[in-house]
């Protein structure tokens, strides 16, 4: 089991880094390793399981195994006489005097005289070709001499960017453009390169796509966060002095109440980049490589303020210092921690701009002191009441067609003490109720051959019942005592 994971994780690997024929080689493995492991099942509900979870790898072998084909079509024959397919316009021989030809789109839309200096007999052959090497000719003075025409980099783009010659012009009709070129980058020098681009890569996510919509009930958590990191980017000039922003916010609460996904909608709602961390991210065998990526991790949040730094289950971060099962390296990186939330610079960037430090934490009691003393609005995260209950079925069953018989409100008194997490296990065990009992006893190749409208059946109230037997809620009394406890201690409200 554990083999098949670890090669799933390698194959996904090196296909986000571009490696297709490794990453290939690891699904193969992948795949017969899971055929294996199914021969050997006897249980059909797991048989199942297993069999779905090879489609799905399948799936990504395959669309892996297309990204490669096409990408070995490009590194086929360079210079073929048409690009494009049917309709291409022709690519002369390689010249270094010789600007390559444009576009079809900018041969019809430029008015510009013939180029002076004598040209190949291919382009003799067509007037149209001629331009670009006027029209590049003229644009010797600019800065970007030496650029080879963007259309040629890539024909496919739309029609309007091959019309506007100006970079901004493109910029304002492609704004995926923008984010992907022209947008400011974190310069690098000074620190290693490759930590860089790994917290880029890991961490940097632009629009998580959560809304205070997606999230059932917590009005009072969703007024308090937007009072500590939404208002003092609509009202900068209110919120100086003494009503400076808040450096940072804890949110406590029971697993599964909603903290993470809090933690996206106000990234969303502000527009912020969003840094995900987690204590794998800042964490290096390397000695002194931890404390470099806390620093460059807040350096960076500077630089593209305003921004989101969130700390999910900051307790195995910083924990509290001076127990006797402390490791030094560990003591290290929540001094470098603490030094950065506190910083010379507070809690916004050298240009004023925000960055929040957004924590969640299911042990609160954990926290180092200091930290608590920097995470100055501490927010409970409850479990959800019964019409927090009911808001969140609703949102988890909007996809799913429900019978006449299925009254919400029941099934949500039902669940009292249940998280949000716990209430999406209700409703997603609930929606395979009447799959299950549709390929009970078939073969494999009988339920593959099955209809989709005859497993697509209306879940009805019976299948919540079932499903109620089978998902327990996963907090007990107990805990919700502790967290009322500390918050009534250490709470701020």
């Amino acid at each position: 089991m554990d083999e098949i994971v670890e090669n799933v994780k390698m194959a996904r690997e090196y296909a986000l880094l571009g490696n297709y024929d490794t990453a290939l080689v690891y699904f193969q493995g992948v795949l017969q390793q899971i055929q294996k492991h199914i021969a050997g099942i006897v249980d059909p509900v797991r048989k199942q399981k297993w069999h779905q979870i090879r489609q799905e790898l399948a799936q990504e072998y395959e669309q892996v195994n297309d990204m490669n084909k096409t990408l070995n079509n490009f590194k086929k024959d360079p210079s073929p006489r048409h690009f494009g397919g049917a309709g291409g316009y022709e690519v002369p021989t390689r010249d270094p005097e010789v600007w390559p030809p444009p576009t079809p789109v900018e041969r019809e839309k430029r008015n510009v005289r013939p180029a002076p200096r004598p040209v190949r007999r291919e382009e003799a052959a067509k007037p149209a070709a001629r331009k670009p090497s006027n029209s590049r000719r003229s644009e010797a003075k600019q800065p970007e001499r030496g650029r080879a025409p963007p259309a040629s980099k890539n024909p496919a783009r739309n029609e309007k960017e091959n019309r506007g010659g100006a970079r901004g012009k493109k910029d304002e009709e492609k704004p995926e453009s923008k984010d992907s070129e022209d947008e400011k980058k974190f310069d690098s020098s000074g620190y290693d390169k490759d930590l860089v681009e790994g917290l880029e890569r890991d961490i940097l996510q632009r629009n998580p796509n959560v809304h205070w919509s997606d999230i059932a009930e917590l009005d009072e958590a969703k007024r308090l966060l937007e009072e500590a990191v939404v208002l003092p980017l609509l009202m900068p000039q209110y919120f100086t002095g003494l009503r400076r922003p808040w450096k940072g916010v804890c949110m406590v609460g029971p697993p599964g109440t909603g903290k993470t996904m809090l933690a996206k909608a106000v990234a969303t709602e502000c527009g912020t980049t969003f840094f995900n961390v987690s204590s794998s991210t800042l964490t290096s065998k390397y000695r002194g490589e931890s404390e470099k990526l806390v620093r460059l991790l807040f350096e960076m949040a500077r630089f593209y303020a305003p921004s989101t730094v969130f700390i999910d289950e900051i307790d195995s971060i910083c924990s509290r210092r001076g127990t006797e099962n402390e490791h030094e390296a560990s003591r290290r990186v929540k001094s470098e921690l603490l030094v950065q939330m506190d910083g010379v610079d507070g809690a916004t960037s050298a240009d004023g701009k925000l960055v929040m430090v957004l924590a969640a934490t299911n042990f609160p009691w954990d926290l180092d002191e200091a930290l608590r003393r920097r995470l100055e609005k501490r927010i409970y995260i409850p479990l959800p009441t019964a019409k927090g209950r009911l808001e969140l079925l609703k949102i988890c069953l909007r996809d799913v067609a429900l019978a006449e018989n299925v009254v919400l409100e029941e099934v949500a008194e039902n669940m009292d003490g249940y998280s949000g997490a716990d209430i999406t296990n209700v409703c997603r065990d609930a929606s395979m109720m009447s799959m299950r009992r549709r390929i009970q006893g078939l073969t494999p190749e009988q339920i593959r051959n099955l209809p989709k409208e005859e497993l697509d059946l209306p879940v009805n109230m019976d299948d919540f019942k079932e499903a109620l037997k089978k998902v327990s809620k996963s907090v007990s009394e107990a805990d919700i005592k502790k967290y009322t406890e500390w918050m009534d201690e250490f709470g701020s409200k």
